[in-house]
């Protein structure tokens, strides 16, 4: 599972190293003669595409590749969907998980915080009920009601 840009190099080296004709090179290494001669070629809004797709990636957080397609056709661009999610591998890009309504992280624009308690020294609701608790976290059974 080798690349054809790949194959192309190889194919390239066989000939310069070893002198082999590039037919039988090609032959040999399994690279069809067309593919060796062709030259790959780039589109040349590739570098604008590019920048759009991480700028819509980073203002709308929790969009993938085929909501982002949209917009760049809202916005203009003849693209398809293979195309962004070939530049959104590439660029290295990916949707956070979801996270629960209750306790997420981020606000609405994507951004993230931290949840932090409101009072550090407020004790939990569980430790109200100490009394019936010993030092060692073992619930204390058939406590005498004079005691309590």
């Amino acid at each position: 599972m080798v690349s054809p840009a790949r194959r192309r190099a190889c194919v390239e080296h066989v000939v310069r190293g070893l002198g082999m004709s590039e037919r039988k090179a090609c032959a040999v290494l399994g690279q069809h003669r067309s593919t060796q001669r062709k030259a790959p070629g780039g589109s040349d809004d590739e570098a604008a595409l590019t920048a759009d797709i991480v700028k819509l990636a980073k203002r709308y957080g929790r969009y993938g590749y085929r909501r982002i397609t949209a917009l760049l056709r809202d916005a203009g661009w003849a693209v398809n969907r293979k195309r962004v999610e070939r530049i959104w591998r590439r660029e290295g890009l990916k949707v956070p998980q979801r996270q629960p309504k209750r306790g997420r992280l981020w606000l609405a624009d994507g951004s993230c915080i931290r949840l932090r308690p409101e009072r550090a020294s407020r004790s939990p609701s569980w430790v109200r009920g100490a009394a019936s608790w010993t030092a060692c976290s073992r619930r204390m059974r058939g406590v005498p009601a004079a005691s309590v």
